[in-house]
């Protein structure tokens, strides 16, 4: 089997894909994770696909409304620049997420292994399931296919 390409921020190839601009139209949960100084200041987070992300002391966990326990962490410094709370307990990111499909890295085999190194570990994912997103610092992570269809709309 081949090995996955593998993906950080510092890729030579991200200068040379297309990304396009997209808006995220979703409200989402958001909670801080505060743990108490005698707890574990880490927390694994398995999400829906298999990866294990892991979440540090302060930052953001962010979740579907419809499915409260698919939980993300979100670094509190990219969520301060990139969400707004619309009230407590909810948040809707307002800075643009840059997309690209996964399968442009793989010249176009969906069903190539791609390790995207994000801020909370490392991502693989199939590539025809998956877009490649980049952040407001730079930062990268796979985005599933149906939640671009589902909630993100293009920038025109």
């Amino acid at each position: 089997m081949t090995e996955p390409i593998v993906l950080t921020s510092e890729s030579p190839i991200l200068s040379k894909l297309d990304f396009k601009p997209y808006r995220n139209t979703a409200v989402r949960r958001v909670k801080p994770f505060l743990p108490a100084p005698h707890e574990p200041q880490t927390k694994e987070v398995k999400t829906p696909w298999g990866a294990t992300l892991i979440a540090k002391n302060g930052d953001m966990l962010l979740s579907e409304i419809d499915k409260p326990d698919d939980v993300w962490p979100v670094d509190p410094d990219i969520f301060d620049k990139a969400y707004i709370v619309t009230e407590p307990g909810y948040c809707m990111k307002r800075a643009v997420t840059m997309l690209v499909p996964m399968r442009d890295i793989t010249g176009g085999d969906e069903n190539r292994l791609v390790t995207v190194e994000s801020l909370e570990g490392p991502q693989t994912v199939r590539a025809g399931d998956f877009y490649l997103a980049k952040g407001v610092k730079g930062e990268i992570w796979s985005y599933p296919n149906e939640k671009v269809e589902a909630i993100m709309k293009p920038v025109e």
